[in-house]
């Protein structure tokens, strides 16, 4: 394997499948899946994911929400999200533990770095949710600030497209995809990949982000195999 420890992003949009809103079961389990396959192989794996797909605190701002608020709301999507991922992993025969930056002691675990560490170290799958528990940050910022904390290897971030490229390629039809681009590329051209806390935590940390497809069933296996698969940020 070309990693020996990841922090593995997903999107909460992504969990909506075909749907509009909410959680497809048929997305989580070949995320599970593909998860498995790559844990199979001895991959050491923590997981933050998002609450898009259910809440999102910037567009409650936006109508007049206070946006602590609206953040707090979004963390508990986000551990919604990660409840369900945990049940499809649990049902591929893995081990997880869930800790959040929040407690509720019922559910999960509170996040203690030492703690998460020694569950990565002992083959089980740690799902990181409710963000950083601080209103302000996204959950960007949270997988980039666990994966500097876990020592992981790099950040994988599992989008619906293949890549970072010079426009939206679903509304630019003639945008390029970039191979492999630099953090100070990306920030003279602007291009959007994770918020500017984020980008800015893993460049100063020497931590390389990955932008793939993670809906491409075995795009995740091929990733960790050590091919060259969507784009990298170095």
């Amino acid at each position: 394997m070309k990693y020996k420890r990841i922090l593995l992003k997903l999107s909460g949009e992504a969990l909506m499948g075909e749907q509009s809103y909410g959680i497809d079961i048929n997305r989580v389990m070949q995320y599970a899946n593909d998860i498995k396959e790559i844990h199979s192989q001895g991959l050491e794996i923590a997981i933050v994911i998002g609450g898009g797909n259910i809440y999102r605190g910037l567009s409650a701002e936006k109508a007049g929400m206070d946006r602590v608020q609206a953040d707090y709301m979004g963390m508990l999507a986000t551990v919604i999200n990660s409840m369900a991922l945990q049940d499809a992993l649990e049902k591929v025969g893995l081990k997880t533990r869930l800790l959040t930056a929040i407690k509720m002691e019922q559910i999960c675990e509170p996040f203690i770095r030492r703690r998460a560490v020694r569950h990565l170290e002992k083959g089980r799958i740690v799902i990181f949710g409710a963000g950083t528990g601080n209103p302000y940050f996204t959950t960007d910022t949270a997988a980039s600030l666990r994966a500097i904390e876990i020592n992981a290897d790099a950040v994988l971030k599992g989008t619906r497209v293949d890549g970072i490229y010079t426009a939206d390629p679903e509304k630019d039809p003639s945008a390029k995809r970039y191979d492999t681009i630099s953090f100070q590329e990306v920030y003279a051209q602007g291009l959007n990949v994770m918020d500017m806390t984020a980008f800015t935590l893993c460049q100063e940390n020497n931590l390389p982000i990955i932008v793939f497809d993670m809906n491409k069933p075995g795009n995740l296996k091929k990733l960790a195999d050590g091919a060259h698969i969507g784009t990298i940020v170095s």
